[in-house]
């Protein structure tokens, strides 16, 4: 069997090559995040629809995940139990990735007329690459970490250093990610991105994706070339209880969930609330800063997707600052949590902070809408100085609640591989249903919300500021603190959502 696995640990540059892999898995994810809900607008999908195509992430995280960790936990493929599917997740990711790059190119190619504001065979490119990518994501993040678990043996204290590095190559890729969704000439690198289908707005989005292909399989591939596995034979499997039947799987999945304690149903609980409050911001932010901040439209004049397009790359700018602020808030998350009274009191406190700052985009829209009704409708120019830092300190003061959240979700893979005796491919995706189940609620709800109360962004802001207050006070009056096993530790921040 692998030699980190129920064994001694591996040498620390083994971790540390692994984990890279989470920038490139990061890079895409932070594309993918800040680019992607405006660009599918620009091929003619209406807002209220917008959100029922992210409906793939918490599918295939509902499906795809569980199912290949369960599968890499018994592979016994020559390479090893996790690097077939790490290699396999990438290429995918590649695929997918050209797909979403070149979907206006290959739409116009096969019929789609440039006079059309509806593109409908660029829109199928763009789903097919847009679902074939979370499916990817989640093919290849679970082994990964899965991996690093692997790696670690049975030393808790080596599994939190993995996660620190994880966590830290985490944050590299969003902030380079964010960094590349912010940069308006970047297209320029690459000048063949730029065609009669594809726009600059369109060349950018390729060619920042072009480049996560180049990064993501330059780590992977040193990765799963330089660590080796020892591959895990029939009779290992057998012999350790490895080898059971695919049919067992849905029964494991269910002994699992009968095996937790009311503690940690309610840990569940306010963990999907807490989704619930962040998954409208997290697929609308930068929307929300090229039509409410900035007043921009994505159908609208020249002069109106100009303004669009500088208000979604200004929100790629905050999710930059947001990264950067959520890495140093990880640091000291540990003395903060033990001065309010542990990790309970710490995620109740940063939920109200979530709520006030969700509730803080309609007083930024009104500030920035009564700026354009004094100019006047003929009259289109970015928003004043103080609106667009307003927007982006908001960017910036949620890394402070996204850093505790994703730390808790951390600390709850930790905690339960051991608590509920699984292997840690099935247990990671028995944890990820707490976070795939409400994104599915809120990819169904927040278009056709949106839309009833005039087609903007803030009424499914307003419903997750509500939420996130809820499950602040979830957080503080029903949740217990975390014994020693699911204490806050520094090296076990995770830098991204996902």
């Amino acid at each position: 069997m692998e030699t980190g696995q129920n064994g001694n640990p591996r040498p620390l540059w083994n971790i540390v090559v692994v984990s890279a892999i989470a920038a490139g898995i990061q890079f895409g994810w932070a594309l993918q995040l800040s680019l992607l809900t405006p660009y599918v607008q620009t091929l003619g999908v209406p807002h209220v629809w917008a959100a029922f195509i992210w409906l793939c992430g918490p599918i295939s995280g509902l499906l795809v995940q569980p199912i290949v960790g369960y599968s890499s936990d018994n592979c016994t493929s020559r390479i090893g139990r996790r690097r077939p599917f790490i290699a396999a997740g990438a290429c995918f990711v590649a695929v997918a990735v050209f797909f979403i790059g070149f979907a206006k190119d290959i739409g116009h190619r096969t019929g789609d007329s440039l006079d059309n504001p509806t593109k409908p065979r660029a829109v199928a490119i763009f789903v097919t690459g847009f679902w074939i990518l979370d499916v990817a994501n989640n093919m290849l993040q679970g082994p990964c970490r899965a991996f690093l678990a692997d790696l670690s043996g049975d030393d808790h204290k080596r599994m939190r250093i993995a996660n620190g590095w994880f966590s830290f190559f985490m944050a590299i890729g969003n902030v380079l990610g964010y960094a590349a969704g912010s940069f308006s000439n970047l297209h320029k690198l690459l000048p063949f991105a730029e065609t009669t289908a594809c726009d600059v707005y369109c060349a950018n989005l390729k060619t920042c994706f072009l480049i996560d292909i180049v990064f993501l399989m330059s780590v992977t591939i040193t990765a799963i070339t330089t660590v080796k596995e020892t591959p895990l034979t029939t009779k290992d499997a057998l012999d350790g209880d490895e080898g059971k039947s695919s049919g067992a799987f849905i029964g494991e999945l269910v002994t699992a969930f009968k095996t937790l304690k009311k503690p940690m149903w309610i840990l569940l609980l306010v963990t999907c609330l807490n989704w619930i409050a962040w998954f409208p911001f997290l697929l609308y932010d930068t929307d929300w800063m090229g039509v409410e901040v900035y007043g921009g439209n994505v159908k609208g004049s020249a002069n109106e997707q100009k303004l669009y397009d500088q208000g979604v790359r200004a929100g790629a700018l905050g999710l930059m600052i947001n990264s950067i602020v959520l890495a140093f808030t990880s640091l000291g998350l540990e003395p903060v949590s033990r001065l309010i009274g542990g990790v309970k009191n710490l995620w109740g406190v940063v939920n109200f902070i979530l709520a006030a700052c969700l509730a803080g985009t309609v007083g930024i829209t009104k500030a920035a809408e009564g700026w354009r009704g004094k100019l006047g409708p003929q009259i289109l120019t970015a928003p004043p100085t103080h609106v667009k830092g307003s927007a982006l300190a908001l960017f910036g003061l949620l890394g402070i609640p996204l850093a505790v959240v994703v730390k808790v979700r951390t600390v709850l893979i930790l905690g339960v591989v051991d608590m509920l005796m699984l292997y840690q491919g099935l247990s990671l995706g028995v944890l990820n249903l707490s976070i795939v189940i409400p994104q599915m609620m809120v990819s169904v709800v927040s278009g056709p919300l949106d839309a009833a109360f005039g087609g903007g962004n803030l009424p499914a802001f307003v419903l997750g500021s509500v939420v996130a207050g809820i499950s602040a006070l979830l957080a503080i009056f029903a949740l217990p603190n975390p014994k020693n096993q699911l204490s806050l530790n520094p090296g076990t921040a995770m830098a991204g959502p996902h």
